[in-house]
């Protein structure tokens, strides 16, 4: 990059030195070096953005600002502490006179507070959605809705699950003068962490989809799981509205910690539901208002989903008709509750695991109307620290229940599952192990043509490749998955 002049299309987000005033961190170089955008991985860099140094587990961000320099960066928020390693790398990138070096005791804090800085800049009004599961699925079904209500360029959403401490700050930056309603994902997988969403967020109407037991192995317990979840609700003053499920078992608690106004979703709850219609792998179609829905989302978890994002456009006061049509055109995301049809059906929900929706895709498996063989592939759920062995061996028990003709249990921890079919006496195929190789092979020698497969796991156990095996036996067709969803990335 010979100059960092900015682009006809390229908007100012801060100067290098605007910025270290409003984070308190010290300059050095050039003060107006504009930001027009913000990364945290040096290989996403570009002209006139600006790299944040971030040490993680397995990386340090500050060992790649030359890199990010090289891309196009021409401000780079490092650690004070590091400061010498970042100095040195600017030194070699030759581009010394073109970069300002920002330096801040904390560079994730300092992404944060410019993060809601730049956020309190624009007029936006904010919906976030929080839980356990489902959380994903429902901003992109309310998103699709609002795309529907408004014009388009008016909606802001945060892609793909960009909702951690790093990710959903990075979201804010996409940010536009032109948004005028914004739909963010708040996910937390640390103690402390849903303070800084939320501190940087400030949500006018939070959704909390439910609290299950996703990351219990961090967060201890479920009841802290709950306390964790309702800080999104910290910087509510009474104007702001709180969305919860109507079965929630933390309902009241919840319910509690909101200074404002509380309403619920659910078959109960979500005003003007009327008829509904279990279309099995095809979804449901839903009476609303009067009107016809056909929703592509199949079980029972994704109704719910649905009934959270009708009881949105309640609060919203939306045009019903308009709401219908954008909730009708969502369609799954990758990975999660992603339908493939070919010579064997696929139901592939990979993205991520956890004892509520493990169970809610058994379920839907279950009572799915079908003459043909059921096959259940299941991974090991992660993160659950000393509820694991239970909670796995709670999927023996549901797997047993439902008595499917085949079932493959894959990882450390379905070694629980696995024991408790045993002791059921269960008399279908029952295979485990912790070789994927092996998994393939066994699945493969033993699908035919005609199968209903379920594919379940946490996203670390990548039984992606399953699908990607099936694909290269003509099995199934991934380009005609049902799959994408209005803003997926």
């Amino acid at each position: 990059m010979e100059n960092n002049s900015l682009a006809s299309d390229q908007q100012v987000l801060f100067y290098a030195g605007e910025l270290a005033g409003i984070i308190g961190a010290t300059c050095k170089g050039k003060l107006d070096t504009p930001i027009c955008s913000v990364v945290t991985d040096s290989r996403l860099a570009e002209p006139n953005s600006m790299f944040v140094a971030l040490k993680g587990e397995r990386t340090d961000g500050h060992h790649h600002i030359l890199e990010a320099i090289q891309n196009g960066a021409r401000a780079i928020l490092a650690e004070q502490e590091e400061k010498d390693i970042a100095i040195a790398s600017i030194r070699n990138s030759g581009l010394v006179a073109e970069i300002c070096l920002i330096l801040a005791d904390s560079p994730l804090s300092g992404l944060q507070y410019a993060a809601r800085e730049y956020r309190r800049r624009h007029n936006l009004f904010r919906i976030g959605v929080t839980g356990s599961s489902g959380k994903t699925t429902t901003k992109e079904c309310i998103a699709s809705m609002l795309s529907a209500c408004f014009p388009e360029e008016s909606i802001a959403v945060s892609p793909g699950n960009l909702n951690s401490d790093i990710g959903l700050a990075l979201a804010i930056f996409g940010i536009k003068p032109q948004h005028k309603i914004g739909i963010f994902e708040m996910g937390i997988n640390r103690k402390g962490e849903m303070d800084e969403l939320a501190k940087m967020y400030e949500p006018d109407i939070a959704v909390i989809t439910n609290i299950g037991s996703a990351h219990v192995g961090i967060f201890g317990s479920r009841d802290e799981i709950a306390r964790e979840k309702s800080k999104i609700f910290s910087y509510f003053n009474g104007q702001q509205k709180a969305l919860l499920w109507e079965d929630d078992d933390y309902k009241v608690y919840l319910s509690s910690k909101v200074k404002g106004t509380v309403h619920y979703f659910g078959l109960r709850s979500t005003e003007g539901l009327g008829r509904i219609e279990n279309k099995g792998l095809d979804g449901w179609r839903i009476e609303w208002k009067g009107l016809t829905l056909d929703f592509a989302l199949p079980g029972k978890h994704n109704l719910l989903n649905a009934c959270a994002s009708l009881s949105m456009a309640i609060l919203l006061d939306l045009d019903p008709i308009l709401a219908v049509q954008g909730l009708s055109k969502v369609q799954p995301l990758f990975g999660r509750s992603q339908l493939c049809k070919g010579k064997i059906t696929v139901f592939q929900d990979y993205y991520n695991a956890n004892p509520d929706s493990m169970a809610a895709a058994i379920d839907f498996l279950s009572g799915v109307s079908s003459t043909n063989r059921k096959v259940l592939i299941l991974g090991s759920m992660l993160e659950l620290g000393k509820e694991s062995d239970k909670a796995h061996r709670d999927v023996g028990f549901m797997v047993a229940g439902m008595n499917p003709e085949a079932v493959f249990l894959f990882g450390e921890e379905m070694k629980a599952a696995e024991a408790v079919l045993k002791e059921a006496d269960f008399k279908g195929m029952l295979m485990y192990t912790t070789e994927m190789e092996n998994l393939i092979d066994a699945v493969s020698n033993y699908i035919k043509e005609g199968d209903l497969v379920l594919i379940k796991g946490s996203r670390g156990m990548a039984l992606e490749r399953l699908s990607r095996v099936f694909e290269e036996k003509g099995l199934i067709n991934l380009s005609d998955s049902s799959k994408g969803g209005h803003y997926a990335p």
